[in-house]
């Protein structure tokens, strides 16, 4: 599916999005789904080359991004002995994404996406050579380790947002929800996948897992450069200033009322995973819990994601977005209660992986619906702001499960998310906007 561009004065007259007919089957079966015929169906993503091309270099990019998220901090304490200073490190990177994601969203709207990829690209294998080489020479220094974070923070997010936006002009209308979906895994098994690869290589040199990464994303601009599709629409030259381009985004989210709903709904959630995931992992080191443990619960949360995002195509065939979207607050409301139960050990995991494990499912489906509904111009800046709600609730739970952990047991600080989390699901239970959803024609 392919929409032509809208014209600037939609933002007076601001009609309400329609979801196409052939997103009707993350709604639920009708008569025009039912009518398709073998024929019309599109080709396996597996045999679709651009989509290939890009996921298997974001594979091997965000591969070298978790080996060397992992490294920074190791080298900060190695260089200056402070995990004050090697806090600061990951800290950086958080806040320079979130400032980065509106603008972000205007520049994968505004520029060529092909383009800013490269770009990004070009900046990350720069700044990570750069570190390796100053490691291997002994002239790194906490400045320059900052400095990389700040350049390799931003390009993440361009290139991200980019990447997002960019989906609908490589796959079927479809397949946008299986290619989401697949996306979600790359994202949870790389994350599995680089800690360990980038403790390896820190620990046999310490410039490796910085080179490495270098090398992720040498390959990553190969892949980039061998796709030929367009990765948007023609453009028309931009009539508003770049802060009120911004706006449009938002507007469009606001003015959608399962986004707007959606928007309600998904911070809280964010939070509560960040805050739970901090908590457990907290609790199980107060306790006096071994490392080696506590590295066990981590990997528990990441296969939740991982074989959720595996089962996603699966899953959405008995539950369509709307529906989806309830069963999802409503067990995670539960399931967080039930690790609060378990606080002071391991298996305080498992039921928190239960609810990521539907995690992956609900974010193909939204993400694939949003990608359809959304206009090409303004793909990258709609985005930004779904991610901006989502990362920013996210980036307080760790401040707020610490509070809460500082001045209540374990367990009861844990109920606080569950809380959270069933208000989130009354809210999605009786919101006209995910109501309107279900019964959009």
């Amino acid at each position: 599916m392919r929409r032509a561009a809208v014209p600037s004065r939609w933002r007076r007259t601001r009609p309400e999005p329609q979801p196409p007919h052939d997103l009707e089957d993350m709604m639920g079966p009708t008569g025009t789904n039912a009518a398709r015929t073998e024929s019309e169906r599109p080709p396996s993503l597996w045999r679709n080359r651009e989509f290939n091309l890009l996921w298997a270099g974001q594979c091997l990019s965000d591969l070298g991004s978790a080996m060397a998220n992992l490294a920074l901090p190791l080298l900060v304490l190695h260089l200056t002995g402070s995990p004050a200073q090697a806090g600061l490190v990951g800290t950086t990177g958080l806040l320079v994404i979130l400032v980065c994601r509106l603008p972000a969203g205007v520049l994968a709207d505004r520029l060529d996406r092909r383009r800013l990829m490269i770009v990004c690209d070009v900046l990350r294998i720069a700044a990570y050579t750069v570190l390796g080489c100053a490691v291997v020479a002994g002239a790194a220094s906490l400045v320059m380790v900052l400095v990389v974070v700040i350049a390799g923070a931003a390009a993440n997010a361009l290139f991200s947002t980019a990447e997002h936006a960019a989906i609908r002009n490589l796959v079927h209308s479809d397949q946008l929800s299986t290619a989401v979906a697949r996306n979600e895994a790359r994202s949870y098994g790389t994350s599995l996948a680089g800690p360990p690869i980038g403790g390896l290589l820190f620990g046999l040199g310490r410039s490796l897992p910085f080179l490495g990464n270098a090398l992720s994303h040498l390959l990553s601009l190969v892949a980039v450069l061998l796709i030929r599709r367009p990765l948007q629409q023609p453009r028309q030259e931009p009539t508003t200033s770049g802060g009120a381009a911004g706006l449009e985004g938002l507007r469009f989210v606001l003015g959608n009322p399962f986004l707007r709903a959606l928007l309600m709904i998904a911070a809280p959630l964010n939070m509560a995973f960040t805050g739970m995931i901090f908590a457990i992992v907290v609790s199980l080191q107060r306790s006096g819990t071994s490392s080696f443990l506590v590295g066990l619960a981590s990997m528990i949360f990441g296969m939740g994601g991982f074989l959720g995002a595996f089962a996603a195509p699966v899953i959405q065939k008995w539950l369509r977005l709307p529906r989806l979207i309830l069963v999802l607050a409503w067990a995670t409301a539960a399931l967080i209660a039930v690790s609060a139960l378990f606080s002071t050990s391991v298996l305080a995991a498992v039921p928190l992986a239960a609810a990521v494990f539907l995690g992956p499912t609900c974010n193909a489906a939204l993400f694939g619906y949003q990608a359809a509904i959304t206009p090409d111009h303004l793909q990258g800046r709609v985005v930004s702001v779904i991610f901006l709600a989502a990362t920013s609730a996210a980036a307080l739970a760790p401040g707020l499960a610490g509070l809460l952990l500082a001045h209540a047991s374990s367990g009861a600080s844990m109920l606080v998310f569950s809380l959270l989390v069933a208000v989130a699901a009354v809210t999605a239970t009786f919101s006209s906007g995910i109501r309107s959803m279900s019964t959009t024609p």
